[in-house]
């Protein structure tokens, strides 16, 4: 990792732009608001909660991350982005349900002030959606221009600074990189040729980082996971990461997974189920948007128990992932995991674990650490994947030669250690036998 400039507290305003305004999008703006007036607290969020030990235990150095890392404030952020429906932030918060009317009335002028602009959306890539406020152009690569042109626009409306882009939008349908995704020339033509194999969460990534602008992603779409944009992101020195908010099922996982693999606990088999009636589970009732789901979902388990390294554990274990679309649920999902395991001499146990989460809740506070940190790595000159951030993904973007890191627990201790880097501390190894010699 090369650092061009030690961080220094930024200043001016940080316009955290957003594909997708719906559920997660307008929560993590109602949030950051009423934060701001003091209404709630940020619960969830490392960058405004969480602490970072120091040195040695006992130096006592264990300040918030906050004021260790110069991040940009909350007073300072400004929301803009981009949805295939016209409403403004109060009436798509009021459409989504997560938050009471109550909270979403202190604060509705705030949220009637943001409107989204126009989308680049195609219903080939997301069956169950059709919207009515969507971009015309006559190929992607015209698309990605007016998107261009928006991001231009708004940094110039808003007086803003700096730029990060989070994907907030629906999962796309299944698809595997091909030749066109391999490098920017092919990748450009693509898009010049209008080709079915450029999605547009892929054009969003190209305008944003073509515009300098960090780019995450919150969907399991093949998007700036391919070599293409990974080579662009690199070359232009924009920060990428991704992919796929670590929420609900799958952080259970990636919290329990590590815990059986450390005391040598043996797996048969994991069952999950989900339920959920908001726009994302409407939009994985197409069997060909819960593929590009289950597919991230699937990985985590053989990538934190490692069966090849541990076969009389884990090999062959049974693995199943379902989501139901229940529209009574709404926001409030339910993941339920049946968990097979054995111990002792084989002796099988079982684990039962029911996760009545609310997604958005879960979801709002990645938002904001990551446009947070993205927005640190872009002024320090991190360039290309930001792998310490796979502490908030379940998918995360890796070097290509790397398999993904999924403990949830070696991931915060690379992200913290990142920000002890960053700041020229000592990283910590947590060895602890300098206080006995």
């Amino acid at each position: 990792m090369k650092i061009k400039r030690r961080p220094e507290k930024p200043s001016g305003k940080l316009g955290v732009l957003m594909p997708g305004m719906g559920a997660v999008a307008t929560t993590f703006i109602a949030g950051v608001e009423a934060v701001r007036q003091g209404i709630a607290s940020p619960v969830g969020s490392l960058t405004q909660m969480g602490t970072i030990r120091l040195g040695k235990r006992t130096e006592n150095r264990v300040p918030m991350i906050r004021e260790f890392v110069p991040l940009a404030e909350l007073d300072d952020l400004v929301f803009g982005g981009w949805d295939i429906f016209e409403d403004d932030c109060y009436e798509a918060a009021c459409k989504a349900g997560v938050l009471e009317r109550g909270l979403l009335d202190r604060i509705r002028p705030f949220l009637q002030g943001i409107r989204p602009m126009k989308a680049v959306f195609d219903q080939k890539y997301v069956k169950k959606l059709s919207g009515t406020w969507v971009k015309k152009g006559k190929n992607w690569f015209d698309l990605a221009g007016q998107l261009m042109e928006d991001i231009r626009r708004f940094r110039e409306e808003n007086g803003c600074d700096r730029l990060v882009m989070v994907w907030c939008a629906s999962t796309e349908i299944f698809m595997k990189p091909t030749a066109v995704h391999q490098n920017i020339a092919a990748f450009e033509k693509a898009m010049k040729d209008n080709s079915p194999e450029i999605a547009p969460s892929m054009v969003y990534a190209y305008a944003a980082i073509k515009s300098g602008v960090p780019f995450a992603n919150g969907a399991p779409n093949l998007t700036s996971d391919i070599p293409a944009l990974m080579d662009l992101a690199h070359e232009l020195e924009v920060p990428i990461c991704g992919k796929d908010f670590k929420t609900g099922q799958t952080l259970m996982k990636t919290i329990l997974a590590p815990g059986l693999k450390a005391r040598m606990i043996g797996l048969s088999g994991w069952f999950s189920t989900n339920i959920l009636g908001n726009r994302d589970g409407e939009v994985l009732d197409d069997p060909e948007s819960f593929k590009t789901k289950e597919e991230s979902k699937l990985s985590v388990l053989e990538h934190i128990l490692q069966p090849s390294l541990y076969p009389e554990l884990y090999k062959n274990f049974y693995h199943k992932v379902r989501i139901n679309y229940y529209p009574p649920r709404g926001d409030n999902k339910e993941g339920w995991d049946n968990i097979d395991i054995f111990g002792w001499l084989g002796y099988p146990m079982q684990i039962k674990v029911d996760f009545l989460c609310r997604d958005s809740i879960l979801a709002a506070p990645i938002v904001l650490d990551l446009a947070l940190f993205m927005d640190l790595a872009g002024r320090i000159g991190l360039r290309g994947i930001q792998e310490w951030l796979s502490f908030y993904f379940k998918s995360p973007q890796h070097a290509p030669q790397l398999y993904p890191e999924h403990d949830l627990f070696i991931q915060l201790m690379k992200l913290k250690n990142t920000l002890r880097f960053i700041q020229g501390e000592d990283l910590i190894t947590h060895l602890g036998q300098e206080y006995y010699d």
